[in-house]
């Protein structure tokens, strides 16, 4: 039993029917042919980031820490094979602290609304909004930054989620 030394199907004469390579001269005929693993059989290669334990590889579960804000990041404080993981240890405490900073900001332009309204209140709200879609955006381009594995260091919130994560 003979197989393509391009893609790896049976092969029953000079000619692969799948991709059209001719076969090599092979040994002579009644010798014994020693038995070559498929190419589609072959382990895969040792470079490609292998998923933990939990099943998500640590990209992943970085991107994750960011999708419900600080609640996924206190979720992946708490399981158990990414609370080891200092990458993803500080994705979940900047996602804490990303949100936590947002919902206080919110919380002041709020009572600030409130409190003044009239024309200063007429000015917070389109502001409030602006903030608010900028937050979103970057709340977005922090998740994708966290599953190419180069994350995104916020100035002061960054440095805290360091110094939890053990990185600093």
């Amino acid at each position: 039993m003979a197989f393509c030394p391009q893609c790896g199907t049976q092969v029953n004469g000079n000619f692969c029917g799948n991709c059209g390579a001719t076969m090599s001269a092979g040994p002579a005929p009644g010798a014994e042919q020693q038995y070559q693993q498929p190419p589609q059989y072959q382990q895969p290669p040792q470079y490609q980031q292998q998923p933990q334990a939990g099943g998500l590889s640590q990209n992943a579960a970085s991107a994750l820490c960011y999708l419900f804000g600080f609640i996924t990041g206190i979720i992946f404080l708490v399981m158990a094979p990414y609370n080891t993981d200092p990458k993803v240890k500080y994705h979940a405490w900047q996602s804490i602290g990303f949100n936590v900073a947002y919902i206080a900001l919110w919380f002041v332009l709020t009572i600030l609304t409130t409190i003044t309204g009239g024309i200063l209140g007429l000015i917070l709200v389109p502001l409030g909004l602006l903030i608010s879609l900028c937050v979103f955006a970057l709340w977005l381009f922090m998740m994708y930054k966290a599953y190419q594995g180069e994350g995104l260091h916020l100035p002061m919130i960054g440095d805290f989620a360091k110094k939890q994560a053990g990185l600093a």
